[in-house]
C-alpha cells in the first residue's frame, strides 16, 4: 500500500515548516508532496500531485482557503488550519474533515491524524456522517473554562492576593516562579507549567519555556543584534526573549 500523501497550503513559511515538523512527529508515514503559498497554488498543486489530504490555511492571497476548498471538495480530505475559530462552521460546510487552531498543538494534531488514518482509502464524499457529527459538536457553545484569576503569594508573614489582571509576566526561577506586576515582584511555589495550564491562553502567551507574558502588557517586539525576537513590556524595563519555538506568535516580524 502506498504511503498517504498530503499538501500544506499557508502563506507563512514559518507556519508551513511548523506544521510539516509536527506532522512528521505525529504521522511519520505521511508523505508531504508539496507546499503552497496561496490558494491558487494550492489548487494547482493538488491537481498535479493528487494528494490524499490538503491542510489549508484560511486567510491566503489569491484564493482563500474556503474558496480553494470549494474547488477541491470531493477530491481529497480537507483539514483547515487557522488562527480564527469563527471560521470553523464554514470550514465544515465546505467539506473539511477537521480544523486546527494555530499554533497547532501536538496532541490536537495526533487526534486529527488518527481520524485521517481511519479514512484514508475512502472517498471524501463518504465522510458526511463524520462531518455532521463534528459540525454538531462545534455548533454547541462551549462552556467557558474556569481560569485562574487570583495568585496567592506569601510575603513575609502575610498572604497577598494578586489579580492576574495586574501581572505583566511570569518567569521560572529555579524551584519558584517570579510574578511581576508594575509595582512589585514576588515568588510563588507554583511551576510555570501549572500556571500555563490554569491561565487563559487568550490572555497569557508562553513565549519561552521559562516565560509567560500577558498579551495586553506587550508594548512592542524587536530584534536584538543576534536576530532574536525580544518582547518589551509596557511600563517595565525588562526585555523578554522569545525562543525559536515560539516565534510563530509574532509572524509579521
Amino acid at each position: 500500500m502506498n504511503a498517504p500523501t498530503a499538501l500544506i497550503a499557508d502563506d507563512e513559511e514559518g507556519m508551513r515548516q511548523q506544521l510539516r515538523s509536527r506532522l512528521q512527529e505525529a504521522w511519520p508515514a505521511l508523505n508531504i508532496v508539496a507546499e503552497a503559498e496561496n490558494g491558487i497554488e494550492a489548487v494547482a498543486l493538488a491537481g498535479k500531485h493528487q494528494p490524499d489530504i490538503v491542510f489549508l490555511d484560511i486567510r491566503m492571497p489569491g484564493l482563500s482557503g474556503i474558496e480553494a476548498a470549494r474547488m477541491l471538495f470531493n477530491r481529497c480530505h480537507l483539514v483547515f488550519v487557522t488562527a480564527y475559530d469563527q471560521y470553523a462552521i464554514e470550514a465544515f460546510e465546505q467539506g473539511a474533515l477537521d480544523y486546527l487552531l494555530k499554533p497547532v498543538g501536538g496532541e490536537r494534531l495526533k487526534t486529527t491524524c488518527a481520524r485521517l488514518q481511519s479514512l484514508i482509502g475512502q472517498q471524501p464524499s463518504n465522510i458526511e456522517r463524520q462531518l455532521s457529527q463534528l459540525l454538531s459538536n462545534h455548533s454547541k457553545p462551549a462552556a467557558k473554562p474556569d481560569y485562574l484569576r487570583w495568585i496567592q503569594a506569601v510575603v513575609g508573614a502575610n498572604l497577598r492576593m494578586i489579580s492576574t489582571r495586574e501581572v505583566l509576566f511570569f518567569q521560572a526561577d529555579e524551584k519558584y516562579t517570579r510574578v511581576q506586576t508594575e509595582q512589585s515582584e514576588v515568588l510563588i511555589r507554583k511551576t510555570l507549567k501549572e500556571l500555563a495550564d490554569e491561565l487563559d491562553p487568550d490572555e497569557f502567551w508562553r513565549i519561552h519555556r521559562s516565560t509567560l507574558v500577558r498579551v495586553d502588557a506587550i508594548e512592542e517586539v524587536t530584534r536584538d543584534l543576534r536576530g532574536r525576537q525580544m518582547v518589551r513590556i509596557r511600563n517595565h524595563p525588562t526585555l523578554l526573549e522569545v525562543s525559536r519555538g515560539h516565534t510563530h506568535l509574532f509572524q509579521q516580524m
